[in-house]
């Protein structure tokens, strides 16, 4: 099925307003992604789904959307120079800093939960005998209702665990059958989905994080919408705080207050 260059720029439009995400070149995949579910429910036409979309008032013809446009491809300890730093230099300098032992954590576009159960396991082989004196409860939000189910049920394919070291395996899961593993209780409790929409103009927070990953996200939106998202970020997270970003990802210098630690890492300092 074909969508119209009317009803495509329509639906980007809305995609674009309400969750950031530039899908200005994604034709081809926009009717890739879209054209089979239309079909087996019975639409005749991109121009008839995008109208049931747009007079749905309960939200889930939207979610459904949302769904099948994102992707949501990530494994455990991607980008792994990161929560070597993260070890190395972001935890120490907490544990010395951090006064009432309650660490602030957000995994921002967390897809199925493989980042934000990373980061649960480096803080708790970081911690040690001494991590039940500190609340690291990891928030991990999302716009895809499906990714968030995953990350939640804690079940993953042995695939995602190439890059993952014998020992956190052995550690931090429990394997169901040949092909998969599921998050031991004790991590899982570590990590809280919530479903979230970055482009929300205010962040309902009440306090702010010290440490906040959003990596790979931003690769989606178009420059403006980068800007404003990093400036919310630096608002939400505390004086001394880290923001991780993918690598693939860069933040210009002149346009934000974070101060450049090294690639793909900015940390709050205000003089």
């Amino acid at each position: 099925m074909e969508i119209e260059n009317c009803e495509f720029n329509k639906l980007m439009y809305f995609i674009k307003s309400n969750y950031g995400i530039n899908l200005e070149e994604k034709k081809v995949l926009l009717e890739g992604r879209l054209s089979n579910m239309i079909l087996e429910r019975g639409f005749e036409s991109f121009e008839e789904y995008i109208r049931n979309v747009f007079m749905d008032n309960t939200g889930k013809e939207v979610k459904t959307l949302i769904n099948k446009v994102t992707t949501n491809h990530t494994f455990f300890m991607r980008e792994p120079v990161h929560f070597e730093f993260l070890r190395s230099t972001v935890l120490p300098y907490l544990e010395n800093n951090i006064k009432d032992r309650d660490i602030r954590i957000w995994s921002a576009g967390c897809s199925s939960g493989e980042e934000a159960y990373t980061i649960a396991m480096i803080i708790d082989d970081y911690f040690g005998e001494k991590k039940y004196m500190w609340d690291t409860q990891i928030l991990a939000t999302d716009i895809s209702e499906n990714v968030l189910k995953k990350g939640t049920s804690g079940i993953f394919n042995e695939v995602s665990l190439i890059n993952m070291p014998n020992s956190f395996k052995l550690k931090y899961f429990k394997k169901i059958d040949d092909e998969n593993y599921e998050i031991k209780q004790k991590l899982k409790n570590e990590v809280i989905f919530r479903e979230f929409n970055l482009m929300e103009e205010k962040y309902p927070f009440k306090r702010n994080f010290d440490i906040i990953f959003c990596r790979n996200v931003m690769i989606y939106f178009d420059q403006d919408t980068k800007i404003d998202l990093v400036s919310k970020f630096y608002n939400s997270t505390k004086q001394g705080g880290y923001l991780f970003i993918g690598h693939s990802e860069y933040i210009n210098k002149e346009e934000t207050k974070y101060k450049h630690i090294m690639p793909a890492v900015y940390r709050r300092v205000e003089t």
